[in-house]
């Protein structure tokens, strides 16, 4: 069924139709019309010029940025390396204080070891069997902490390093081959047994 038209800005005649002049399309309005109230056959001409209104058309969506890709490296673990400093290098006898010479052999170790390639370093100080056995490991501790700072200082990371005193626990000479007599002597024979040793463990990114 045909929907009636809406007549209520028009007047209309007893019958229901428009009121209107001779000219086709040209009804006579009420008080209540308003362009909104506008209808065929009335009006024809004001609702051709009405404005079509289009809706917007829905906005387009955005793409989605694909996530970065984030790439791991892939480590796998240096063979150990020790590294034997001479006691007598790095300190005077029965001293704990660094020499000249024992500072320009550890600058060169942090420099190798300071790039953060390594991830454990382990410092163990020996000494020689000269003096009490309890004499000779607070000695050998001194001087692998004071080895220990001298690398932190030197931009070693201080979480990757630790100090050891081993006293004489450990010797690399014999009582055979050092047998006593003349202290001069016996301190020429037991060199190698004063010593610090370095151990160092690390990783290294895999090549691809």
């Amino acid at each position: 069924m045909a929907q009636a038209p809406d007549t209520r800005g028009y007047l209309l005649d007893g019958a229901g139709a428009f009121v209107g002049s001779a000219t086709p399309g040209q009804c006579w309005h009420n008080g209540a019309w308003t362009p909104a109230l506008a209808v065929a056959p009335c009006d024809a001409v004001l609702m051709a010029a009405a404005p079509v209104v289009v809706p917007p058309a829905p906005a387009a969506e955005k793409p989605v940025a694909a996530a970065p890709v984030v790439v791991t490296p892939v480590l796998i673990p240096l063979p150990a390396q020790r590294l034997n400093f001479s006691a007598d290098a790095l300190f005077a006898f029965d001293k704990s204080v660094l020499s000249p010479t024992g500072m320009g052999m550890l600058d060169d170790l942090a420099k190798e070891v300071s790039g953060g390639t390594f991830d454990a370093i382990h410092v163990r100080g020996y000494t020689d069997r000269i003096g009490t056995a309890a004499y000779n490991q607070k000695l050998s501790l001194r001087r692998a902490t004071v080895v220990s700072d001298y690398l932190v200082s030197k931009g070693v990371a201080a979480g990757s390093i630790d100090a050891y005193g081993e006293g004489e626990s450990q010797p690399l000479t014999t009582l055979a081959e050092c047998p006593g007599g003349k202290r001069t002597v016996l301190i020429e024979c037991l060199r190698r047994d004063r010593r610090v040793e370095v151990d160092v463990q690390g990783t290294k990114a895999a090549t691809r």
